[in-house]
C-alpha cells in the first residue's frame, strides 16, 4: 500500500479553511479503469478514503490532480469533485490538440488547470511549444498550467514558461535533490524563475527531495526559502497517496512539518487559506 492507513493526528491545528492543493485519487479500478500505457499500476486509493484523511488532518479544502496512472481519462478526479463541488477543484491531464468543446465540459466539472508531465519515469512530455499553444486556449477560461519537471530541466525549459500566457505552477519544488545542499544549480534556476509573477510553485514532495528517513529534516530548508521568498505564490500538498516511493509517508507528520515550512501563522494562513483560494476560485 503507498499510503499510510493510520496516520498520526497532527499536533499542529491548521487555520480555518485550510487547502491540500496536491493529491490523487486511484480507482476503484473496476469503475475507473487504469490507463492501458500506464507506467506504473498504483494500489487503489478512493475519494471516500482520501475525505476521511482530509477530515482527520484538519483540511477542509482540496484540489485533486490527475494522475498518469489514469491517463487521459479525468473521470475519478471529476466523481470526487463532484462528491464536494464547494470545496473541491482539479488539475486535468489533457492532450495538447484536446478537441473544442472538451476544455469547458472539464472546466464545468470543476478543473481549474492541465498537468503536464516532464519525468523520465512517466514518459516523454508534450512539446513545450504544444503545450504554449494550448495555453492560449486555457487562458480564456481562466485556467493554468501545471509543470512536473526533472530539476536539471528548469533552466532549460524556463524561457519557454516565462512566455506563458497563463499562470505556471511548478510541482513539488521544481524536484530538487537536497542532498545537494541550497546553492545547488537547479534550486538557483527555480529561484530565478519565480521572478516572473506569474510563476506559483508547490512546497510539496519533501519527502521526494529528500535523500534522509523522515522527517526528511534536509528538505526543509528548501520549503521555508520558498515560502519566505514568495508568501503570495506558493502552494502546499500532501502528495496522498504517495505513489512510488519505498518509505511510506506519515501524513500526520507532514502536516506537522508546516510549523517549520511556515513557522507563522501568517505564513501558514496564507500558504493554506488565502493562496489557494485565490489561485483556484474557492468562494
Amino acid at each position: 500500500m503507498s499510503y499510510n492507513p493510520n496516520p498520526s493526528k497532527p499536533k499542529l491545528r491548521l487555520p480555518q479553511g485550510a487547502c491540500d492543493t496536491h493529491f490523487h485519487v486511484f480507482g476503484p479500478p473496476q469503475r475507473f479503469p487504469y490507463a492501458a500505457e500506464r507506467a506504473y499500476t498504483p494500489d487503489e486509493a478512493p475519494k471516500e478514503t482520501l475525505f476521511k484523511l482530509h477530515e482527520h488532518l484538519g483540511i477542509e479544502r482540496g484540489v485533486v490532480v490527475q494522475s498518469a496512472a489514469h491517463g487521459y481519462d479525468n473521470s475519478a478526479s471529476a466523481d470526487l469533485i463532484a462528491a464536494r463541488p464547494a470545496g473541491y477543484r482539479g488539475v486535468a491531464l489533457v492532450r495538447t490538440d484536446i478537441a473544442p468543446g472538451e476544455l469547458e465540459k472539464l472546466n464545468a466539472q470543476g478543473f481549474r488547470g492541465a498537468r503536464f508531465n516532464y519525468m523520465a519515469h512517466l514518459g516523454a512530455g508534450s512539446p513545450i511549444e504544444e503545450v504554449l499553444r494550448l495555453a492560449g486556449r486555457l487562458a480564456r477560461i481562466g485556467w493554468h498550467l501545471q509543470i512536473h519537471l526533472e530539476a536539471q530541466l528548469i533552466e532549460e525549459m524556463a524561457p519557454a514558461l516565462k512566455r506563458s500566457p497563463v499562470p505556471v505552477v511548478i510541482d513539488h519544488m521544481g524536484r530538487i535533490d537536497a542532498s545537494l545542499g541550497m546553492n545547488q544549480k537547479p534550486f538557483r534556476d527555480l529561484l530565478q524563475l519565480l521572478q516572473d509573477p506569474k510563476v506559483w510553485v508547490k512546497v510539496s514532495g519533501s519527502e521526494r527531495a529528500s535523500r534522509q528517513p523522515a522527517p526528511w529534516k534536509d528538505a526543509i530548508p528548501f520549503a521555508r526559502k520558498l515560502v519566505a521568498e514568495c508568501p503570495e505564490r506558493t502552494l502546499w500538498g500532501t502528495d496522498w497517496p504517495h505513489p512510488n516511493l519505498k518509505e511510506v509517508p506519515d501524513d500526520g507528520l507532514m502536516v506537522d512539518l508546516l510549523a517549520e515550512i511556515a513557522p507563522s501563522e501568517a505564513q501558514r494562513r496564507e500558504l493554506l487559506v488565502d493562496n489557494p483560494k485565490r489561485f483556484y476560485g474557492f468562494q
